[in-house]
């Protein structure tokens, strides 16, 4: 493991919406909350930050705003593929809301992403691409880096989306990244393979929560 000070855990969108009974429901996203908290608790991190998923109303990701088309249903924005979402996590609402049971107070940082009514952000690091065919980025990278983290480990929901897009990012961003598989769940768990082998074509290590030592 690397030193506390140079260690930092990424928790993504822990939110209401994506558990059970919430707009975007990722199954068993619920299991995974308390051994998070857990963590974040007691944890070898020296650096702690939270992603907030904090759409704007009629977000250009969700379904109701294609006319003819409905949730999951993909479309083209901006040049690339688009998954069309339930209307969830909208700023303000409950929905929104980082979940109960969970230490926050002990986190350094949120960052809040998907704010752009016109470009959906998948990624704790950068957007999805947007209309000039770039990738803002949300800031969390110059904040890690300020404050001298090496390693990100990353939790949090969901696996086979905003997991997977934050971990690739901060292995391409020169962070040593490193997935908790344990502690994260999917949208579609037929997706496990293809992403295992995505993480691990990005140099993304992945392991159990329990060979953290």
């Amino acid at each position: 493991m690397p030193r506390p000070d140079s260690a930092a855990l990424l928790i993504v969108d822990l939110q209401y919406d994506f558990l059970p009974g919430g707009a975007l429901a990722v199954p068993q996203g619920d299991a995974i909350v308390a051994p998070i908290a857990a963590l974040l608790r007691d944890g070898p991190f020296g650096t702690r930050v939270a992603t907030q998923d904090w759409h704007p109303p009629h977000h250009a990701s969700f379904a109701s705003g294609h006319a003819g088309h409905r949730p999951f249903d993909v479309v083209t924005l901006h040049g690339r593929d688009q998954v069309l979402w339930p209307d969830h996590c909208v700023a303000g609402s409950r929905g929104a809301e980082l979940t109960a049971g969970v230490p926050w107070e002990r986190v350094h940082a949120i960052v809040r992403k998907g704010t752009d009514p016109a470009v959906d952000s998948y990624s704790g690091f950068r957007n999805n691409l947007d209309a000039r065919g770039q990738r803002p980025p949300t800031g969390l990278a110059g904040y890690l880096r300020e404050r001298g983290v090496g390693t990100v480990t990353i939790c949090g929901l969901a696996r086979d989306y905003c997991v997977r897009w934050t971990a690739e990012d901060a292995a391409a961003l020169g962070f040593t990244a490193v997935v908790l598989w344990d502690l994260t769940r999917p949208v579609a768990p037929e997706s496990d393979a293809a992403v295992r082998a995505a993480l691990a074509a990005a140099g993304v290590r992945v392991i159990d929560s329990a060979e953290l030592g």
